[in-house]
């Protein structure tokens, strides 16, 4: 489809070169821009929910609870059968009258006397290096509390040949500087995943038979408990009772050490802190060079709009070009210079049409002037008849001036703000035609409609667009055409369908146009006719056809009609043709698309 082309002054259709981009300052560039942080903050923010996430519903901690606490009840099982049946009073000789035992009664008190009141009271001595050589190489703490709650051994305080006990006292270390900058890492651990856990109070040397798991132990049950120290350290507790024969002589207690499985949690925080890290640094990376080739554009095309709208320079304003980028970038590029091209064409098209206008209107008034100033010198009655004739006809012309240049102006808005609808152009100019038949004057040339049949289509004439309008495109065509033909001459417009378009056609036999101003015709104020009187037309009547035409996105032109060619080469002008072509209605059309 043809583009119109609008006449343009010499200095504003100069292609201007782009102006460099002027960099913003360091302070201004420590700054993000506000795309660069919502980018950032996005990004980041989805890797914060996935390793809140990952924390949240990691079972790690249990799972290492259970593990820990099905291996302590092995190891305490273990312990205890070793515990009774070596630490306990020698039975060598001790006599059990097996009339006395009865399992059925025997509660496992240790002041039963089901078995004969015989008692197997826990010995430390024997008691203690058991211990101690079964958790020599670990670093589970063993309590052994006997009957009566009194804390009989501690591992914590065993030497390896005796019962002396001994209490490693840490020397003062001065803090690293590791350590200071994992102190507020592990603070913020404690506070973000504590547990509810209950504080562990440690056995006291005797009266621990109150305290509910060693009460359970004591009935011959196996307890196990998680628990925190005083450090608000995780740790596993293991009840198991120490038991001979059917007599239970005290209970058995393994606890890990506080902070044990803390620190495999914190080591997997850790790592999740630490992949965390590492991840929204990339993501930041990431993010500032997506937002700087997002942003500075952005902010390049927005600054270049502003230039434009604020009109600051005289010479026109490039907008940056990034139409080679294959994205949104580059179409709103591409969107933005074609809007300013379009712009800076309405611009000059109103600043030539305003000259034209200008021209055009100071001529009738400086011939009234002329014709005013001079009829105060005029002598006779046909001097001054002559002079009033000028200013008559001077106003006639201002009259005709001022209607076609309002019709022109508010042409645009007009097909703009109204919506098209299907028109049969063939009644159309059936309409037309008959109309202009019937007002002619007795000498004007005949008007003959000729119509191509379509048997194809059922509709071939249909087309998208405002009536009132189209109907004034022909009626400028057929009053130029009478305009230029003589009397007794003959007008014939022709009507057919030529593949997706509907073309009319309204040919003359007048004198032909000038080749070299086929197209100069179709210019506002221009005129060529050499046989009517100055000012008999505005010159605005086939540049408002135009106009119409192709905001129905059709096409129109003239061309001269000649015959066939004369021994000399040369083909005799016949006469004028006007063709107009317009977009036939697509089938299955409806209101809205």
């Amino acid at each position: 489809m043809e583009q119109s082309v609008v006449k343009e002054p010499e200095d504003v259709g100069v292609e201007q070169p782009i102006k460099p981009h002027v960099g913003r300052s360091w302070a201004q560039r420590l700054v993000p821009s506000r795309l660069a942080a919502r980018i950032t903050l996005i990004n980041i923010l989805g890797l914060l929910l996935l390793s809140v996430g990952i924390l949240y519903f990691n079972q790690l901690r249990q799972g290492l609870i259970n593990a820990r606490s099905e291996s302590l009840m092995v190891q305490g099982q273990i312990i205890a059968s070793a515990i009774a049946g070596a630490a306990t009073a020698d039975t060598s000789t001790i006599v059990i009258d097996p009339d006395k035992l009865d399992p059925e009664t025997y509660t496992g008190d240790a002041n039963d006397n089901a078995m004969g009141g015989s008692y197997f009271p826990i010995t430390p001595y024997r008691a203690g290096p058991v211990l101690h050589r079964l958790l020599a190489n670990t670093s589970i703490r063993g309590q052994i509390i006997d009957t009566s709650g009194s804390l009989v051994v501690d591992s914590n305080f065993l030497t390896d040949s005796s019962l002396i006990t001994q209490t490693a006292i840490t020397p003062p270390q001065k803090t690293t500087w590791s350590e200071r900058i994992a102190e507020p890492f592990y603070w913020l651990d404690d506070r973000l995943f504590s547990q509810n856990f209950p504080l562990h109070v440690d056995y006291a040397l005797d009266n621990n038979q109150t305290r509910p798991e060693i009460m359970a132990a004591l009935a011959g049950a196996t307890v196990n408990e998680t628990r925190l120290n005083a450090k608000h350290e995780t740790m596993v507790l293991v009840i198991v009772p120490v038991q001979r024969f059917l007599a239970i002589q005290g209970a058995l207690v393994l606890s890990t050490q506080g902070g044990e499985i803390d620190n495999v949690l914190r080591g997997e925080r850790r790592i999740v802190f630490f992949t965390f890290g590492f991840s929204a640094l990339v993501a930041l990376v990431l993010s500032t060079l997506l937002a700087r080739t997002i942003a500075r554009p952005i902010r390049r095309l927005s600054a270049a709009a502003d230039r434009v709208r604020r009109g600051i320079n005289h010479s026109r304003v490039e907008i940056p070009d990034f139409t080679a980028r294959s994205d949104e970038i580059g179409q709103l590029s591409g969107s933005l210079r074609h809007m300013t091209q379009a712009l800076y064409n309405r611009i000059a098209a109103i600043e030539a049409f305003a000259a034209d206008v200008a021209h055009e209107l100071k001529n009738p008034l400086t011939s009234m002037r002329s014709a005013v100033e001079t009829l105060h010198y005029a002598k006779t009655d046909e001097q001054r008849a002559k002079l009033i004739e000028i200013v008559v006809h001077d106003v006639q012309r201002m009259d005709r001036l001022i209607s076609d240049i309002s019709d022109a102006s508010r042409l645009d808005a007009e097909l703009a703000r109204a919506e098209v609808h299907p028109i049969n152009f063939d009644d159309l100019l059936f309409n037309i035609v008959a109309h202009a038949n019937d007002i002619a004057k007795p000498q004007a040339a005949k008007i003959e409609y000729i119509k191509a049949e379509v048997k194809a289509q059922p509709s071939p004439f249909m087309v998208l667009g405002h009536d009132s309008r189209l109907g004034q495109v022909l009626r400028n065509l057929i009053d130029n055409a009478r305009s230029f033909t003589k009397p007794g001459s003959a007008i014939t417009i022709k009507l057919r369908r030529v593949g997706s378009e509907v073309e009319a056609r309204v040919e003359d036999e007048g004198p032909g146009i000038n080749p070299e101003n086929l197209e100069k015709i179709f210019e506002r104020f221009y005129t060529d006719r050499p046989d009517q009187s100055f000012g008999d037309n505005s010159g605005l009547g086939l540049a408002i056809s135009r106009q119409v035409i192709e905001a129905h996105k059709g096409r129109i032109w003239a061309e001269n009609r000649r015959g066939k060619k004369s021994p000399e080469g040369e083909s005799p002008i016949l006469g004028a043709r006007f063709i107009i072509r317009l977009p036939a209605m697509p089938e299955g059309w409806k209101a809205g698309q």
